[in-house]
């Protein structure tokens, strides 16, 4: 069972999963053309995220793999408001038929001039709509400067995500 990462091309899917991997800032410029498979470890547990590209040729692949994770983790870049509505609009398309996935929602590039705040997000997104059974979470994050330590915010979603994973199997 993995842990699936989507959104949009450009939001900081792979960015992000390298910095979680290794704990230091290693930002990825380019982008993921096609799939891309990383293992993180932590004291408890192992995690295989599956991140899939984000390019709309990609996006048909997104379904498919659904049924067969743990886990939803969608980034979204929050300085990107023109997208955000294109977002909204595949993360509901996404999880209609999956009532009880957990989806933890990263609310990327936070330390962007112009980026909407956590509640903008929560908004922009219409994440009060997406239903109460299921386990919802919503955390901003960034990827600072290269080889810096990841922020607090990667550090909670790292926990949070170790957290579901333990709860989920």
């Amino acid at each position: 069972k993995q842990i699936l990462v989507l959104g949009l091309d450009g939001a900081g899917k792979t960015s992000i999963l390298h910095s979680l991997a290794i704990n230091h800032v290693k930002r990825s410029v380019a982008p993921t053309e096609g799939f891309n498979a990383i293992c993180i470890y932590t004291e408890e547990s192992q995690m295989e995220f599956l991140e899939i590209g984000g390019s709309e040729s990609l996006r048909s692949y997104w379904k498919m793999y659904l049924p067969k994770v743990l886990l939803l983790v969608y980034v979204v870049d929050s300085a990107d408001h023109a997208r955000l509505p294109m977002a909204k609009h595949l993360l509901h398309q996404l999880i209609q038929n999956n009532s009880t996935l957990p989806v933890v929602v990263l609310a990327n590039k936070q330390d962007l001039k112009g980026a909407y705040c956590i509640t903008d997000i929560h908004d922009a997104l219409a994440l009060s709509d997406i239903g109460d059974e299921r386990k919802m979470f919503l955390i901003g994050t960034h990827v600072a400067e290269d080889g810096s330590e990841i922020s607090s915010g990667m550090k909670d979603a790292k926990e949070l995500i170790g957290q579901l994973v333990l709860e989920t199997q």
